[in-house]
């Protein structure tokens, strides 16, 4: 497994190599030998016209043929020659075996070439190379001058071309090697460490890092697979912290119910004492009630991010709505609302329940953090093609340290725990899942003693919106 993609590689530049090695053989072989018998032959034809050129002037002039330096020629360069006369007779061979032969297949005028390669019409016992050129004078014919020389020769120099080929392939294979370890160093070896890392994350080693700095591709898979580790590991460690969150702000409150509910059966509480405690008891009850509320808000804005269901509604009316649900708290803390708002009726496009959420869980966390008696001013505008939410109270603030950690689930300040011990530390991460679904971002400022501010946008609606 480990070695099988660079098996591969090997196996395919092996392939790769015999191929080339039966196609330089077999097929340049042959190449080789028909373009050195060719080549033979054009050069037997040149001398074969010069020749038969000489020869017809002994014709023209009427003289005997001067063969005998033809014979001294055909010697040296180890050729054969033959002068067939009009009627393809052999009136002469360099060889002496074929005088007074008459070669009758022979008709120059059914070859594509002035040569051919083979017997010559049965002339000779082995395969040749035959050039041929007419012998004339004036306006007359008076035969042909044939030059042979054995395929041999020709074949000898093809077989020097293939020594040559062969050469050059063991040359371009060794060649070939260096760029196998290249790729090798290139790609075998960064996909092995990718593949190591893989095989590391998916074992749970989110710790482990893939070493590759290639700015490729393999390097961009690399450093995104690191990225997607990292991002697992986080999630993890989240996980982790969020279970042990929701265990933590589970037990408090079963445990008082239990220790309630232990001290009346056993008769610690005496009767007269029940209905307080018992009221106490519906009071943890809720809290594990509005705690799990909460769970099911945030799981289902996480399977539903895109599903909102988008309306246009007026934002004043929808404030003023849910501020009148926290009149009977505000009343017994002396809390009264300044509502500001740039016009009568503001309309936008927006998910009406999911946005009513939102403000609920901002207005109850700002109630939260106020003074006995204090201010909570909601303010909305319009900026452009948007409306302007803020909510803003003048209580204790949020210390700097805590600022960055509002939007995580189940995060509770200090101050928030001692003060409300039934919030759930789940309301602001409710409110940045709404807002971030409807495409946009919802900001805090906050000072320690002076209070906070959230603010959101909303779309406006447009006319013909439904």
């Amino acid at each position: 497994m480990k070695n099988r993609l660079s098996g591969k590689f090997l196996l395919a530049y092996l392939g790769f190599g015999l191929g080339v090695f039966l196609l330089v053989a077999v097929w340049g072989g042959r190449l080789f030998q028909n373009s050195a018998r060719r080549t033979a032959a054009e050069e037997l034809y040149r001398q074969a016209v010069g020749i038969a050129d000489e020869q017809s002037e002994y014709y023209a002039s009427k003289q005997q043929l001067n063969l005998g330096e033809l014979s001294r020629f055909c010697t040296l360069a180890d050729l054969r020659a033959l002068i067939l006369n009009d009627s393809n007779l052999v009136v002469y061979d360099s060889g002496g075996l074929l005088m007074g032969r008459n070669i009758s297949a022979f008709n120059p005028a059914e070859s594509r070439y002035n040569y051919r390669i083979g017997d010559f019409y049965g002339s000779f016992p082995r395969d040749m190379v035959s050039a041929f050129a007419p012998i004339g004078a004036g306006f007359r014919h008076y035969g042909y001058l044939v030059l042979c020389q054995s395929t041999a020769v020709a074949d000898a120099r093809a077989n020097d071309y293939m020594r040559q080929a062969y050469l050059i392939y063991i040359l371009i294979f060794l060649l070939s090697l260096l760029i196998l370890a290249l790729i090798r160093r290139w790609v075998l070896q960064p996909v092995r460490r990718i593949t190591e890392g893989a095989r590391e994350f998916a074992a749970g080693n989110l710790e482990h890092r893939i070493r590759l700095s290639s700015e490729d591709e393999l390097g961009y898979l690399a450093r995104s697979l690191n990225d997607l580790a990292s991002q697992l590991q986080s999630n993890d460690e989240a996980q982790r912290k969020f279970i042990a969150n929701v265990a933590h702000d589970f037990r408090s409150p079963l445990t008082s119910i239990k220790g309630y509910l232990e001290a009346m059966v056993d008769g610690v509480i005496p009767p007269e004492n029940q209905e307080k405690y018992m009221n106490i008891i519906i009071g943890e009850t809720e809290r594990l009630t509005n705690l799990t509320q909460s769970m099911l808000s945030l799981n289902s804005l996480d399977e539903a991010r895109m599903g909102l269901e988008l309306s246009r509604f007026d934002i004043v009316a929808l404030i003023r709505s849910v501020c009148e649900t926290f009149e009977g708290v505000c009343g017994k803390r002396g809390i009264s609302f300044d509502l500001i708002f740039g016009a009568p009726q503001i309309p936008v496009r927006a998910d009406y329940g999911r946005i009513g959420q939102a403000l609920h869980n901002l207005i109850d966390n700002a109630i939260k953090f106020s003074y006995d008696d204090g201010l909570i001013r909601i303010r909305v505008q319009e900026l452009g093609e948007k409306a302007a939410v803020s909510v803003k109270d003048f209580g204790q603030g949020i210390a700097k340290e805590d600022l960055g950690k509002i939007w995580t689930r189940f995060f509770k300040a200090d101050a928030s725990r001692g003060k409300d011990k039934r919030g759930t530390g789940l309301g602001l991460s409710i409110v940045k899942e709404i807002i971030t679904a409807h495409g946009e971002t919802i900001d805090v400022v906050s000072t320690p003693g002076s209070g906070t501010e959230f603010t959101f946008r909303l779309p406006l609606a447009r006319s013909g919106d439904a």
